[in-house]
């Protein structure tokens, strides 16, 4: 039986590196990238346990195995990953209705993922909607940043209600999306 919760002690941030490595963009061949999707950074177990410590991530369970996974940052975690300055600093200069994304209250998908084996069977949609449930009451929206060539990512994303607000190349030429999904509006 499929359990989704939040991350609660060690193996289940060890249970979401697992999954991380197996869907890194470096082990995959070209047809799983545009075929299956993604994920680009790679954390290290002391990432997890620092961001853990300001909030939980929402993960999906099959018995004691993580199958899917949705983490959340704010802005306390941005100096404890050194890709996540970037993007935190970006916000002062994003423009969300009429003002810089920074000024509001935020929560990043830091990640998410969900296991080969269980994709295609609304995974990713309950687990999105646990993570809104959670975060909801406490944040005005979800932001997250998404590479223009994940577009399974894309898609899914834009299904459960994520817009594109900005779009910019990095410095190796990606293409980046920054997507909200904005839970003080009807969507």
């Amino acid at each position: 039986m499929i359990n989704i919760t939040h991350s609660a002690n060690i193996g289940d941030l060890e249970g979401i590196l697992e999954l991380q490595k197996q869907n890194l963009k470096q082990y995959l061949s070209p047809d799983e990238i545009s075929g299956q999707g993604f994920v680009t950074v790679s954390h290290r177990l002391d990432d997890l346990e620092k961001m853990h410590l300001h909030e939980k991530n929402i993960v999906a369970k099959d018995g004691d195995k993580v199958i899917a996974y949705v983490l959340g940052m704010t802005e306390k975690s941005k100096g404890d990953i050194p890709r996540l300055v970037e993007l935190y600093e970006s916000f002062d200069h994003i423009q969300y209705k009429g003002k810089s994304v920074s000024d509001y209250h935020y929560i990043v998908v830091g990640q998410v993922c969900v296991n080969k084996d269980y994709r295609g069977a609304g995974l990713f949609d309950r687990c999105y909607q646990a993570y809104q449930d959670h975060f909801k009451n406490n944040y005005d929206f979800a932001i997250t940043e998404i590479a223009s060539i994940n577009l399974r990512s894309m898609n899914a994303h834009r299904r459960i209600g994520f817009k594109v607000i900005y779009t910019y190349n990095d410095n190796s030429g990606v293409e980046w999306n920054v997507v909200i999904w904005d839970w003080k509006i009807d969507i």
